[in-house]
């Protein structure tokens, strides 16, 4: 990474509080261009506000949210998605009835300019060969025209993961990518998510339970406790911080 360079992301002295618990209590990280950043912690840590926050879900009480150097701290789901920001849920986000093609293309239509723009623009506005390329890379193509909802968890998950990347974002938010998901999975799903980040220069937040996971995808770890930034670092230096060891992954 090039220090020089402006990160992607920028969040500085994020706090939030409900009544007297303060959930996030000054939180300040960045995040470059291209990289995968994960965020870890036990229950009760913060990561859910901070990622809402992040998401335009919730505004923050105090502190800034920076992307591309813009205060995007105020803006809701909408408009950060349309200035880049993709994301993925915990709980899936799919659309049951329809074909995976079309879970796909819907995703990416609300990008697509003004409602009369998209009203006279062809039945998959424009964004059949976008959604092809992403059902091949995400390796569903046998299951394309398949209503979403006839697939295994697994599957929708992959789905789901694939709608986030229509928008063609510079950030993903990606929520335990691998929650509920098989564990013959996960390695695919890291896998996935590495040559995304090789292909399409992705850069990616990622909360997420399963630490091997986390430690294998990400280039930088931030750990999270009470609120609080407990340290940040490489999946090595991570491993080796005993203050982390005592107070989260429990050696």
């Amino acid at each position: 990474m090039n220090p020089m360079k402006q990160p992607l992301l920028q969040v500085r002295g994020l706090k939030k509080a409900y009544g007297a618990i303060q959930a996030v209590g000054g939180v300040s990280f960045e995040v470059q261009a291209g990289e995968i950043f994960g965020v870890i912690g036990p229950n009760g840590s913060g990561k859910t506000t901070l990622f809402n926050s992040m998401l335009g879900q919730i505004a923050p009480d105090e502190g800034q949210i920076l992307l591309h150097g813009q205060d995007v701290s105020r803006l809701g789901p909408l408009a950060l998605s349309r200035r880049g920001v993709g994301r993925t849920f915990q709980t899936l986000q799919v659309f049951g009835k329809m074909s995976v093609r079309d879970n796909l293309i819907v995703a990416a239509q609300e990008h697509q300019g003004s409602l009369l723009s998209r009203m006279f623009a062809p039945g998959d506005s424009g964004l059949g060969a976008r959604a092809d390329a992403l059902i091949d890379q995400f390796h569903i193509r046998h299951v394309a025209d398949k209503k979403a909802g006839e697939l295994s968890y697994g599957q929708q998950k992959l789905v789901d993961i694939a709608m986030a990347f229509m928008s063609e974002p510079d950030l993903v938010l990606l929520d335990e990518p691998c929650a509920g998901v098989n564990p013959s999975l996960v390695g695919g799903i890291s896998s996935l998510l590495k040559e995304l980040n090789r292909s399409r220069k992705g850069s990616f937040v990622v909360i997420e339970h399963n630490m091997d996971f986390v430690m294998d995808l990400c280039h930088r770890i931030m750990v999270m406790v009470e609120g609080q930034v407990m340290a940040i670092g490489t999946p090595a230096e991570i491993r080796a911080n005993k203050q982390v060891l005592d107070a989260y992954l429990g050696s």
